[in-house]
């Protein structure tokens, strides 16, 4: 899910996962962020997006923009 789409051509995506904690069976939520690259601008906050691994855009942004599901 987009987080936010204030950065030119940067979208930050939130991933969150659901997992069984290994010791006390209980179900455990994860999140991380990922900078992604959007070429044109396209992603709006609160879009499901697919993105991919790709070559590094800078420090930070090592993922691209694949497609939108909405």
């Amino acid at each position: 899910i987009v987080t936010s789409n204030k950065s030119d051509k940067t979208i930050v995506v939130t991933v969150q996962r659901k997992f069984k904690h290994p010791e006390y069976s209980k179900f455990v939520y994860k999140t991380a962020k990922y900078h992604a690259h959007d070429e044109k601008n396209e992603a709006q906050e609160g879009d499901r997006v697919i993105i991919i691994e790709s070559r590094p855009y800078s420090k930070t942004k090592t993922w691209e923009l694949l497609k939108i599901n909405k």
